[in-house]
């Protein structure tokens, strides 16, 4: 088997926990084109045999990503998973659009 899988990732699975299930089943050579956290969950294309000669026409592109946010919290991990270690009230009439915009820069590499 040759070519392109996509698998809708769920949560609580890396995308190596994905890739090995994939390669197991099919006993094929398998990669991926990109990472997704352990806590997020969508579209994992997976490259399978001769397909995973495509990988470097498809890492390069860009990626769109859908995020719900929890204000107002603080974790020892950066997310949702984490301890919290500090909670704040979010006033919400003072969150803004372009405070949004310019957090949301801040991810960019």
């Amino acid at each position: 088997m040759d070519g392109i899988i996509v698998i809708n990732k769920e949560k609580d699975y890396t995308s190596h926990d994905v890739v090995a299930i994939v390669k197991k089943t099919l006993n094929e050579k398998v990669g991926h084109t990109g990472t997704l956290d352990p806590n997020a969950t969508g579209v994992l294309p997976l490259l399978v045999g001769k397909g995973t000669k495509l990988s470097k026409y498809l890492i390069e592109h860009d990626k769109t990503y859908k995020a719900t946010l929890k204000l107002g919290i603080s974790t020892d991990t950066g997310d949702i998973t984490g301890e919290v270690l500090e909670r704040e009230e979010v006033e919400e009439n003072k969150i803004t659009e372009d405070l949004i915009k310019t957090a949301l820069q801040s991810f960019k590499r």
